[in-house]
């Protein structure tokens, strides 16, 4: 085949060409491994490859779900599958083995994908930026080789942004698909709490914080994925309000008069970047445009003190993910096993009580009524989805110990990304959108969070802000059949 149509396409377009028998599944997996092998050495966003296992996948014929014969990735971090081991982004679990596959591959599977292997991450997926010792180098952003295509689904952006793929897994505890989104100019959704499954290998993550989600260039791609893998699991200690629909169903709707509130600021009141700025005011004469009621105002809500909390839960998670492996495997940790900040975050954890683990978890529950409060007088809230455009490489490694400075020092994580994981502990659906770049062409996401429950609401605003300001044509100077400067 000839690459057009996988550069013109996106998933669920490729799979109505499979459909037609215009294309086969193999073609395209074909086309994916091209361009592994042309775009990944610059990138470094692929890793664990299985293709005889999407060989396999495909001969013994695919299911017929929405997405037969897209050729898809797995992050390689969560999404436990029999065929596809994983390096948890850590020397430590590098190549872990399954027994089972997860609940979200599995409904995966079902959906006809063809799975090849998996996208880089931070080692246990802290940090905005995908720069793990375990692969050997930075994860890096076609949009500018110098820059960080994001953390921790950053292998996943990068891998989409660069033609590799049309959508990818990826998970989101903090912010982990639409921090890769905005700095990838990708559309990235992180649904309601527990509207995607985590079992059989956990009950949560970071205390209810985490939950998977997709990288893709459309909206309609990310409603199928959605649509494809929804619904809690066996024993799941959470679930979401049922929805009324479904995503694709809310790709129709028109939305009007919505309530939108705006932060030109961060959700405390500092200053963002000028260009951040522009693009979410940019955005909010758009949404008054559409017909939305527009104003600009904060929540009311205790963010720093949220995100001092957040930095406890996730420590705690470091310290147990790690320590449970060495008792595992009864040998103590060698030199270089794990990263700087992973020590830190075990350290910090060694000093933290059950008390005060449950209070950080209290301080958590305590916000989302915060948020759940503000949203009572507005439907939407407009923000950037990052305080700057993407940063530069080796500015967020994870080679510092002094873990609470990286989450929260001047400059660090927290000033970067002081949006995201607000609607992980509120577990409100919020998404990224790629509707600004910078002057010199760096994508800068903007963010849009709904109520708790109104995925399908947020859905199909999505949708209509694509119709009024399409970006899928829009490709970074990295990618294949394009010389490389």
């Amino acid at each position: 085949m000839t690459t057009s149509p996988y550069e013109t396409c996106d998933a669920v377009a490729l799979a109505e060409s499979v459909a037609r028998g215009d294309v086969t599944p193999g073609e395209l997996l074909d086309e994916a491994l091209k361009r592994v092998e042309a775009l990944n050495p610059a990138i470094n966003a692929v890793t664990m490859l299985q293709e005889g296992v999407a060989r396999r996948l495909i001969a013994d014929g695919l299911p017929d779900g929405p997405l037969k014969g897209v050729p898809f990735l797995l992050k390689d971090l969560g999404a436990e599958a029999v065929d596809f081991p994983s390096n948890n982004g850590s020397r430590l679990f590098a190549d872990t083995r399954y027994g089972l596959d997860s609940s979200i591959y599995a409904r995966l599977k079902s959906a006809g994908l063809v799975t090849f292997g998996r996208t880089t991450s931070p080692e246990g997926g802290v940090g905005p930026v995908t720069e793990a010792a375990v692969y050997g180098g930075p994860t890096r952003n076609p949009w500018n080789l110098e820059r960080t295509p994001g953390g921790s689904s950053g292998g996943a952006g990068a891998a989409v942004a660069a033609g590799i793929v049309p959508a990818a897994h990826g998970s989101d505890g903090g912010g982990s698909v639409r921090i890769p989104a905005s700095s990838c100019g990708l559309f990235g959704f992180k649904p309601t709490r527990a509207r995607l499954p985590d079992g059989p290998y956990a009950g949560e993550g970071w205390a209810g914080m985490a939950i998977d989600g997709f990288l893709t260039r459309s909206v309609r791609d990310t409603a199928v994925l959605l649509d494809a893998t929804q619904g809690s699991d066996l024993g799941s200690p959470y679930m979401a309000p049922p929805l009324e629909e479904s995503f694709i169903a809310a790709l129709a709707r028109s939305p009007k008069g919505l309530r939108v509130a705006f932060a030109a600021t961060s959700l405390t009141g500092q200053p963002i970047d000028p260009e951040c700025r522009a693009g979410v005011e940019q955005a909010a004469r758009l949404l008054e445009s559409l017909g939305h009621h527009v104003e600009e105002a904060l929540p009311q809500a205790d963010t720093r003190g949220m995100m001092e909390a957040w930095t406890k839960i996730v420590a705690c998670g470091t310290a147990l993910s790690v320590e449970s492996a060495v008792r595992k495997r009864g040998r103590p940790l060698a030199d270089g096993e794990i990263e700087g900040i992973a020590r830190g975050a075990i350290e910090y954890a060694r000093n933290l009580s059950g008390a005060d683990y449950l209070e950080a978890v209290g301080k958590v529950h305590a916000y989302g009524r915060e948020m759940a409060a503000f949203f009572e007088r507005y439907d939407i809230l407009l923000t950037a989805t990052l305080a700057e455009p993407p940063a530069k490489i080796g500015r967020f490694d994870h080679q510092p110990e002094d873990y609470v400075d990286y989450r929260m020092g001047p400059g660090r994580v927290f000033d970067y990304s002081p949006y995201t994981a607000a609607f992980n502990a509120s577990g409100q659906p919020a998404a990224s959108l790629p509707l600004h770049w910078t002057a010199d062409g760096l994508p800068v996401g903007i963010h849009l969070a709904a109520a708790f429950g109104k995925d399908e609401l947020l859905m199909g605003l999505c949708a209509r802000i694509e119709e009024a300001a399409p970006w899928f044509g829009r490709r970074p100077p990295l990618r294949y059949g394009m010389p490389r400067s």
